[in-house]
């Protein structure tokens, strides 16, 4: 008997496993629909346009629900279409109990950390940010709660030096195969076993926004490359230069052999155009300056006179990471 899945998603990450479901490669599901947040504007022009999730649903012919608001309306559409249980990845939308308590076999999360560290909105940055060596997707059932309902399963996945949110997103959308294949028979035979999580190691992440990207450069050089690669492609990380705001795209770091004050630019080196911190030497190597395109630091420098010896403002990183919810 073909069993069926309601899939709720808003972010391209979760199209590899749109298309695992769809094909066939975790079993025998019918995926009878899709929830995506409403259409917004996109781009410089702010035009409304639909999301990833949407446009593959429409190309797969996928029925497509898009409600402002999840609430009892929701749930009445979700009954009718007597789903046996509910997919969800990077929603963007809180569900309630009400709902939660709908499909007979309950809803699932795929959940880009390993849980139960990193609850909250930013998994993927934050692992960066925080020097993670490795992360992963929880298979998780959801429960009221943010992120803290008990794990199925966990993929892993190596953070190489240089990872950006945007190489490791790619990563983890991989890691959503092999982890389906694994967890989604499971649930659909009623053999599911989840395991409550560790509420000792419990960790929480916020929310993006655009005051995020000022770089502080008192702080040490390893500290801000990762800072920088942890919030490339958004919101990314930025300074000021004259009246020019300068974005980062990529940054490594390494030993500073003089003396020089936090902020200051010492050379162009190899590994990028290399500034001064707290303590090492941070090395800029992709910049965009205002209208132009993210380059390389020696190409950058070629179109953008940025003087050795000047010295760039610090503004203060705020952590991202808590153990107190947000």
């Amino acid at each position: 008997m073909r069993q069926k899945l309601i899939f709720m998603g808003s972010d391209s990450i979760a199209l590899p496993a749109l298309n695992a479901i769809l094909d066939g490669s975790c079993g025998s599901i019918g995926l009878s629909a899709v929830y995506t947040q409403p259409d917004k504007p996109r781009g410089r022009g702010k035009r409304i346009e639909a999301n990833a999730i949407k446009l593959w649903a429409r190309e797969n012919g996928v029925p497509v629900f898009q409600p402002y608001r999840v609430d009892q309306s929701v749930r009445y559409e979700i009954e009718a279409i007597n789903a046996d249980t509910i997919l969800v990845m990077a929603y963007g939308h809180l569900l309630p109990q009400v709902l939660i308590d709908t499909p007979p076999l309950g809803i699932w999360n795929l959940h880009t950390s390993i849980l139960p560290r990193y609850r909250g909105a930013a998994p993927i940055q934050s692992a960066i940010a925080s020097g993670d060596l490795e992360t992963g997707v929880s298979f998780m059932k959801v429960v009221k709660e943010m992120d803290a309902g008990p794990v199925l399963d966990v993929e892993k996945v190596n953070i190489e030096h240089l990872d950006t949110a945007l190489t490791l997103e790619t990563k983890l959308s991989r890691a959503c195969l092999p982890l389906l294949e694994r967890c989604l028979p499971l649930v659909f035979s009623g053999g599911a076993m989840p395991n409550p999580q560790d509420e000792n190691r419990v960790s929480y992440v916020r929310k993006l926004t655009k005051a995020d990207g000022g770089l502080d450069f008192r702080r040490p050089a390893e500290e801000v490359a990762k800072r920088v690669n942890a919030l490339f492609p958004w919101p990314g990380t930025r300074f000021r230069y004259g009246d020019s705001v300068i974005k980062v795209g990529l940054a490594d770091h390494g030993a500073l052999e003089l003396e020089a004050s936090a902020g200051q630019v010492i050379s162009l080196e190899a590994e990028g155009l290399a500034v001064a911190c707290g303590t090492g030497a941070l090395y800029l190597k992709q910049l965009q300056r205002p209208g132009g395109k993210m380059l390389g630091a020696a190409s950058f420098v070629r179109g953008f006179e940025l003087p050795v010896g000047t010295v760039l403002e610090s503004v203060e990183m705020a952590s991202l990471v808590s153990k107190q919810y947000f």
